[in-house]
């Protein structure tokens, strides 16, 4: 498939809350920054939804210094994303046929919003079952725990899958505060989870399932499914 046709819906969230903590979460931004400049570099098409549409929330914790990257330092400085962004087509207007892949980046709000939302279940099931290569960074593959095979199986049962580790989640001390934790969830639905060192990149492909474990591993997990979208 030649690049410059090729088209990815990017799906961020709209939730913005911490659970009760008064605190502000969103995506996180390196997990979109990095994802979206490898594949718009390459000549991808790339259009963004999310449940509410317009501007979604980006963690703020994900802006403070210690997390800056190249992508997110090209992302401070590019206006015309920044205006894509804050634009983002509602999700109900999304139609899979449109788009050769879905991509779903995470900081800590798929958790509450997209992990529920009918609308993104519904989607990602319409990719899967059209053979479309479907990838989630960090914590955004929680957004497959209600998302179902053709037969009715959990999508990631028996699948080699990654995400956001027990000890990443203890160690930005938020166990207690999100509704669920991405490595239990994924081993509950049967998949067969891994994950490499803390913060460290780790990647898994099974078919056209991509998963990525943390902030670190979302270039990879881009360049995966740009390798994939070129065979």
């Amino acid at each position: 498939m030649k690049k410059e046709n090729l088209k990815v819906l990017v799906v961020l969230t709209s939730h913005d809350q911490l659970g009760d903590t008064g605190a502000k979460t969103g995506f996180w931004v390196e997990e979109f920054a990095a994802p979206y400049y490898v594949m718009a570099d390459a000549g991808v098409d790339i259009t963004i939804a999310s449940p509410k549409g317009g501007q979604p929330p980006i963690d703020p914790k994900s802006a403070l210094p210690d997390f800056q990257t190249a992508a997110t330092k090209r992302f401070d400085a590019d206006l015309e994303l920044q205006n894509k962004l804050a634009n983002s087509i509602v999700l109900t207007e999304v139609n899979e046929q449109d788009y050769d892949a879905i991509f779903y980046p995470g900081g800590h709000g798929p958790l509450w919003d997209l992990a529920n939302d009918k609308t993104s279940i519904a989607l990602i099931e319409s990719f899967w079952k059209h053979n479309k290569p479907v990838a989630a960074v960090c914590h955004a593959p929680g957004v497959f725990r209600f998302v179902k095979n053709i037969d009715g199986s959990p999508l990631v049962q028996g699948k080699k899958v990654t995400g956001f580790s027990n000890s990443e989640e203890e160690a930005v001390q938020l166990t207690d505060v999100v509704p669920f934790l991405v490595e239990d969830e994924l081993v509950k639905l049967g998949g067969h989870y891994s994950k490499g060192q803390d913060w460290s990149s780790h990647v898994v492909k099974d078919g056209k399932l991509i998963t990525g474990q943390n902030p670190g591993s979302s270039e990879e997990t881009a360049k995966e499914l740009l390798a994939l979208l070129e065979q």
